[in-house]
């Protein structure tokens, strides 16, 4: 006589959830998702430097936030189900066409091609919740998840699609006010009435792929950076000119991926699994890093300027406070991102930040561009020294995240 095993549900017939004991490692998809966003950077450090002024870099932040959470989110999606699963790898290729046709509507989002921007980012997030809660029908407390975070994403498509549809400061208004409800809603675990916020329980994260994947998109924007600086000398400057930029610029990318994974960026895996709340990484994380990001960007327009653009004697105050904001911005997120592992701040994020507000940026109105990029790199460098000397001849430093 023998006895037949009970039937196991087939993997096709169980929710896409990921196994917490499967490998947590970055998947080739969402590789191939990332390439959307090389394409997107660089569309918004240049156009950042067109007709620059406050309201060009108004705009280009809208759009970087925007671009940003979609990328943000897909990438939670793929922390939280089995990306090996044929619905999810569906999913994932479809925000990736949603990706990039937003990308191709960047140049234009802020005048004839706003609705194409708006309604392919409202799409994108409404489209996931409509295709993830029938999809995990048989597991109810990730189906309520979904559906909270579904209606969230609801309410801010609103001023999405009315910002679509009017033009000028109307629109710049309305798309800050629904990329507000968007942060805010991730901030607070996507309260709604009836059903609560999302439970803790559920927000925990695995470590190795989370960071993994940030660590990904921070090399991403320094692509930007590096396509900025290889694509073209200005015909404009001499060679020893070029010459001069090129090497600062190269010089300031190579500092500013040293500075990142100096420790934090290195001990990452090692905080978010030895926290006692991993979910708290999950709540600060993408603002950290999205700071840290936007310096990049805005360094990477800085180059374009002192590479690509003519300048007289000296340097006007709108390239001086794109040429040193974009290290001041990512200096600040760096702070922020050190305290996330370490529960303190080094003295050189801070000095650094001062450095270039009170010491380069005067100096800078009265000097070429070129000149005003060099400060910059100088401080950079002061910041990465600093931090070799600080960690030189010490036993490694074990992370403490804050409680």
């Amino acid at each position: 006589m023998s006895f037949a095993k009970p039937e196991q549900p087939a993997k096709r017939d169980r929710p896409p959830i990921r196994d917490p004991e499967s490998p947590r490692r970055v998947t080739l998809l969402e590789l191939f998702f990332d390439l959307v966003y090389v394409v997107a950077l660089a569309l918004v450090s240049r156009g950042m430097v067109v007709d620059l002024n406050w309201e060009r870099a108004l705009q280009s932040l809208i759009i970087l936030m925007a671009l940003w959470w979609t990328w943000a989110i897909t990438t939670l999606v793929t922390d939280m189900y089995d990306p090996e699963r044929p619905e999810i790898k569906m999913l994932i290729i479809a925000v990736m066409f949603g990706a990039l046709l937003m990308t191709t509507a960047i140049p234009d989002a802020f005048t004839n091609r706003g609705m194409v921007f708006a309604a392919t980012y409202v799409a994108i997030h409404l489209g996931r919740g409509l295709f993830l809660m029938p999809t995990v029908r048989g597991h109810r407390q990730t189906q309520r998840r979904a559906a909270r975070i579904f209606t969230w994403f609801a309410v801010s498509a609103v001023p999405w699609i009315i910002g679509g549809l009017v033009a000028g400061r109307a629109r710049e208004a309305l798309w800050a006010l629904a990329l507000a409800i968007d942060y805010i809603g991730f901030r607070l675990a996507y309260p709604v009435p009836g059903l609560g916020a999302v439970p803790d329980a559920q927000r925990n994260v695995a470590a190795e792929h989370l960071s993994e994947r940030y660590q990904q998109f921070f090399i991403i924007a320094l692509g930007d950076a590096i396509l900025t600086i290889g694509t073209m000398f200005s015909m404009y400057h001499s060679e020893k000119e070029n010459i001069g930029a090129f090497t600062v610029a190269f010089v300031s990318t190579l500092l500013l991926w040293r500075i990142y994974v100096h420790k934090s960026g290195e001990l990452l895996p090692r905080a978010i699994s030895s926290s006692k709340q991993p979910s708290r990484f999950l709540n600060t994380a993408p603002y950290t890093h999205l700071l840290m990001v936007a310096g990049v960007v805005t360094t990477a327009a800085g180059f374009d300027l002192v590479l690509h653009q003519p300048a007289g004697g000296r340097t006007p105050p709108a390239w001086a406070a794109v040429i040193l904001g974009g290290p001041a911005l990512f200096l600040m997120g760096r702070a922020l991102f050190e305290y996330e592992v370490f529960s303190r701040v080094s003295l050189s994020r801070p000095g650094g930040l001062l450095a270039l507000l009170t010491v380069v940026a005067p100096v800078a109105l009265f000097l070429p561009p070129l000149f005003a990029s060099l400060g910059a790199t100088l401080v950079l460098a002061g910041v990465a020294v600093a931090d070799y000397l600080r960690s030189r001849g010490r036993p490694p430093e074990d992370p403490s995240p804050p409680h």
